[in-house]
This record gives C-alpha cells, structure tokens and sequence, in this order.
C-alpha cells in the first residue's frame, strides 16, 4: 500500500513538471502572429477588392444588443417614472421639513446665513409650483398633458423632481441662449443712441473726467487707465440705463439673465430690476461670508445667476471671476447693469477676457450727441432738464399705448436698484446693530 501511495505521488509530480514544461514552449501558431497579421493587412490593402475588417462587422451586432439592453419595455418605464416621483416626493417633505426649522429660527430673531436662505427660498418657490403641479396629479388623465404643460411651462416642475438630465437640458439651452444674446447686445449697444444718459447733477472733477475719458478714445486713440474706466462708470445709475434699453435689448438682457421675458417693457424692466436687487443683496451676503465659503455648486450657481461663465470653467478662475465682480460691485461701485452688459463682452468665445476692457466697450457705446453735451460743459442745466422731460414724456406715452395693446394691467414698478445699492444711513446702523447682536449670540 505504501509503495502504491508513494507511486502516485510521483506520478502527480511527474505530470505538473510535464505541464510548467509545455507552457514554457511558445505556441507555433503564436510565433509569427504579428508578422501574420501585418501580411494581411498589407494583403488587403493592395486587393482591389477591398471589404472592411472582421472586427467592424462585428462591432455592430454587439453594439445593436447594448441598444437592445437599454430599451425598457412599458411596464420598466413606468416603474422608473413611479420610483421618480416618489423619490422627489420624499426629498421635497424632507427640504420642507428643513425648512420649516429655518422659518422657525428666522421669526426667532436669528439671522440666517446665505446658504440657510437659499434653502428657504428654494423650498418657498417649490411649495408654490406644487400648487399648480398637484392639479395633474388631482384630476383624473389630466397627467397625460404633463408634458405638453411642461413644454410650454419648463419652470413648473419643483426642483425635486426633475432628473440630471433634465438639468443638463435647461443648462444647454441656458449655454446656447446666452451665446445668441450676447452676439446681439454687442451689436445692438454700439448702434444704440439712447442706451446711456449723462447724469444732470455732476460735479466739475466729473465732468472733467467724462471728458477726459472720451478724449482719449475718439481723439487720441489711447486706452483709458482703469482708474478712469471706474470713474466715468461710477456716473451712470442701473435705473438710468435699464429705463433706456429698447425693447429687443430688454428681451435679450432677461434671457441672458435666464428669464423669461414676456408682456409690456414695464414689466420685463420690473422683472431685471428685480433680479438686479436679488443679486446686491446677494452679493452682500457673499462679501459676509466669504467667496471660500461656498462649494463648488453653489460657486457655479452664483456665477451662473451674474452671467458669468460658470460651464467648463476650473474652480479657481469661479473664485477669481465672483471676487473681481464684488471687488467692482460693492469696492468700486460700478452698477450691476453695467456690471451685466460687461458680461455680455466676456461671455462665450469672445476675445475680450478684462471686465475693465468690457466695461470700456460699454462706455463706448455712449453716442456722439451725448459727448458733445458733456464736453460742452453742460452749460445750460433748464435745457437739459427740459429735453429729458420730454423724452421720458414720450416713453411714458408708448408704455401706456404698448399697455392698451396688449391689454395688460399696469406694473407697479416702483423699487429702485439705487435704494438696495445705497442704503440709507438708518437702514445702515440698524444692519450693524443686527449685525453686532448676532455676533453676541454667537458669542
């Protein structure tokens, strides 16, 4: 028994030297595979009957059953819909239970912090669009319109339900959108003749300035210095220059701002200067907290809601970008609707990268008539006022005609985006004072 273990042992040793020894010998049909392969192809080559590879006949059967693969059948589309909805049904009572937290601490007497309040805000705007939404889902079939109602009304769905994809469509067509309209304000700002209105209250030093800075551009042929580029900025108002846009220029700035523009100009003027006062109180809350303080999303959200380009763009130029905007903003006092028009310059594949070399081709654009007033001094204030009356006489007139037209209700459009960027000295002590009593409660 012993010398039959003992044999079989040997002859399993025998065999695993038999088999590392045969695979040590290369294959013969191996050997000459690559000068094999290379004969063909040249083979082919040469042939006059050239047909394509085996390997592209074969791809597109296996491509075919990957395409197969992703089809769902009726009842998987269903499912996935259901487990959709559900699933933003679940995110939207928990954003809502968030929240209601927040709204507590708010009456409470806390101040929230910027990301606290977009919280809120967003969670505000998506119980109101839950309102119209619960109708399709109420009435019965009425869901089978859904998506007729969300073609037309593509900001009717809460941000809870809608997909990734659905948010790389709107980013898409926000992309191209903006592309369109920056092209056209370019053009249509150095053929405007009313786009910007010299202020009557000046001083002398500005006027000086003003004067100096058209100099340079039409006469010397010389850039201003940044310096200059601010100061002569610093005289327009974003009241002054949104109140005298046309209309087409009003309907390309709202959807470059991602509005949606619609009825008179009034209210596309109410829906920018709107969206203007948001965007200062935002910015004030962003110098509190600092720009480092925001994640990437919302980095790319704030640039995206300043008209910034925020779609293939590194974090660090985000951050540059977003500070060189509050540094103009909130340091140098330039008006956000300059701030925007300048935007429009640096947007897309446009060579001008500088905000100051955008904002001296908005400058501009200031007519002939408007510098021949300024250099002149503006010697003669009554006149000056008088034909500014006349002028907002007009526009006041076509407002009311372009109203009885369309048979809309008049806006009230009374905010001014001067009071949010200028706060009174009262308001101003009474912010430091929350501002001091929040530091205390932290404390």
């Amino acid at each position: 028994m012993i010398c039959k273990r003992s044999a079989l042992v040997l002859l399993r040793q025998l065999r695993v030297v038999e088999r590392r020894r045969v695979a040590l010998i290369p294959n013969q049909a191996t050997i000459g595979l690559p000068i094999n392969l290379a004969t063909r192809r040249f083979n082919s080559l040469n042939s006059k009957d050239t047909k394509p590879l085996d390997s592209a006949k074969t791809a597109t059967p296996v491509a075919e059953k990957k395409e197969e693969a992703k089809k769902l059948t009726l009842w998987e589309k269903v499912k996935h819909e259901a487990h959709h909805y559900w699933s933003g049904t679940k995110l939207l009572g928990f954003e809502i239970k968030v929240a209601t937290k927040l709204l507590v601490r708010m009456l409470s007497g806390y101040e929230l912090t910027r990301r606290e309040y977009q919280q809120l805000k967003r969670t505000i705007v998506d119980v109101l669009r839950l309102v119209p939404f619960s109708a399709f889902v109420l009435i019965p079939f009425a869901e089978l319109l859904l998506p007729i109602a969300l073609k037309i009304f593509p900001n009717l769905l809460p941000s809870t339900y809608e997909s990734n994809v659905d948010k790389e469509k709107k980013r898409a067509k926000l992309l191209e959108t903006r592309a369109k309209t920056s092209s056209f304000l370019r053009n249509t700002i150095q053929e405007s003749n009313n786009l910007m209105k010299l202020p009557v209250q000046i001083s002398e030093d500005e006027k000086f300035a003003f004067v100096e800075f058209f100099r340079k551009i039409n006469i010397v042929d010389e850039r201003p210095t940044d310096e200059q580029i601010v100061k002569v900025a610093r005289l327009f108002k974003d009241d002054e220059v949104l109140d005298n846009l046309s209309r087409p220029q009003l309907v390309a700035m709202a959807k470059y701002m991602a509005l949606t523009p619609f009825g008179t100009d009034t209210f596309i003027r109410y829906q920018i200067r709107t969206k203007l006062i948001n965007v200062v109180q935002d910015d004030r809350a962003i110098r509190y907290e600092g720009v480092d303080s925001l994640s990437v999303l919302e980095l790319k959200a704030a640039c995206r809601s300043r008209g910034l380009k925020n779609i293939d763009v590194s974090p660090g130029r985000l951050r540059d970008d977003l500070n060189t905007w509050l540094e103009l903003r909130l340091n140098q006092k330039i008006p956000s609707t300059l701030l925007i028009l300048s935007s429009i310059y640096t947007y897309g594949q446009s060579e001008v990268n500088s905000y100051y070399d955008a904002l001296l081709h908005v400058l501009s654009s200031i007519p002939d008539e408007v510098y021949d007033v300024a250099k002149a001094g503006l010697s003669d204030d009554y006149k000056v006022k008088l034909n500014i009356l006349k002028e907002q006489q007009e526009k006041i007139q076509e407002e009311h005609e372009q109203e009885k037209q369309m048979d809309a209700a008049p806006v009230k459009d009374h905010k001014n985006v001067k009071d949010v960027e200028e706060p009174k000295p009262e308001q101003v002590e009474e912010s430091k004072a929350s501002e001091e009593a929040q530091k205390d409660k932290k404390a």
